[in-house]
């Protein structure tokens, strides 16, 4: 278990293994596909982001509803893959981590290769327990999207898994060649 503390630097991401298990501490801000879509808009139009993207990570999730007393509802992760149209811009601008579930199309692969950036997966139908390792929760930027909300998270011991690291090393094609077995 490797224990690294946001915001992330090339040497961190580097140190990183598809398959490797990590606690992270520090900020992420969560941000799902429509919040995607106006930050790259932004971008297109030499605007700057709601938040400084650098060497940042965002978590494709929307939380749900806090209950009285506690600092965040569930906060399980999103198919990532929507993020996808989005997501090798964000890179580009600095983003150095991605947490979500689910397989990256090649474009976002080739895009943290070139920038060194990282994706862990997060378990899904685990956000009640993932919900313990957040210590605050405050919307920063796109307010009207309600769950789906740019949000910062100060986490401490967020787990995850590194799904697929700067140098193509890929835990989803890796697992499956692991346990796959030739039919005769």
């Amino acid at each position: 278990m490797k224990k690294i503390s946001t915001p992330l630097t090339d040497s961190v991401v580097e140190d990183l293994r598809a398959g490797d298990e990590v606690l992270i501490t520090g900020t992420i801000y969560t941000g799902r596909d429509a919040a995607h879509k106006r930050m790259v808009e932004l971008l297109a139009k030499g605007e700057q982001l709601p938040f400084d993207i650098q060497g940042q990570v965002i978590y494709y999730a929307g939380p749900t509803p806090t209950r009285p007393g506690e600092v965040v509802g569930s906060v399980g992760p999103t198919t990532s893959v929507r993020m996808d149209p989005y997501a090798p811009i964000l890179i580009q601008h600095g983003l150095k981590g991605m947490i979500g579930k689910g397989q990256r199309t090649q474009p976002v692969v080739d895009a943290m290769k070139k920038h060194k950036a990282v994706y862990f997966a997060a378990v899904g139908g685990a956000g009640a327990l993932i919900a313990r390792a957040v210590k605050s929760n405050k919307t920063v930027a796109y307010e009207d999207l309600g769950p789906e909300a740019v949000r910062i998270l100060e986490v401490v011991d967020f787990p995850a898994i590194v799904a697929q690291d700067c140098f193509g090393g890929d835990l989803y094609v890796e697992g499956i060649k692991k346990f796959s077995r030739s039919v005769s």
